[in-house]
């Protein structure tokens, strides 16, 4: 654990995303090109050591490591207590 004191600590997150198609139709589609994300921290301590800290968080997130190096989704849909497939 880093010995860091921090104040206040916010994230703000931005997404570059499409909406295609219709859910009427069957044709629905979305996408996302590019996520942004910045950090807003109050401490009292050196930059440096605050900026360790925020690697360490995002080195450690697993929203980040998900849009940066895709996984496998796996999903099962259950209407009124029975497994269905959607396929």
């Amino acid at each position: 654990m880093k010995n860091v004191g921090i104040e206040s600590a916010k994230v703000h997150i931005e997404l570059d995303f499409t909406l295609k198609g219709s859910v009427a139709e069957g044709t629905v589609e979305s996408n996302v090109s590019e996520v942004r994300s910045s950090f807003f921290v109050t401490s009292g301590d050196p930059d440096d050591k605050v900026k360790e800290v925020v690697r360490l968080a995002k080195q450690g997130c697993f929203a980040e490591s998900m849009v940066k190096n895709p996984v496998k989704l796996s999903s099962t849909i259950n209407v009124n207590g029975k497994e269905v497939d959607i396929s």
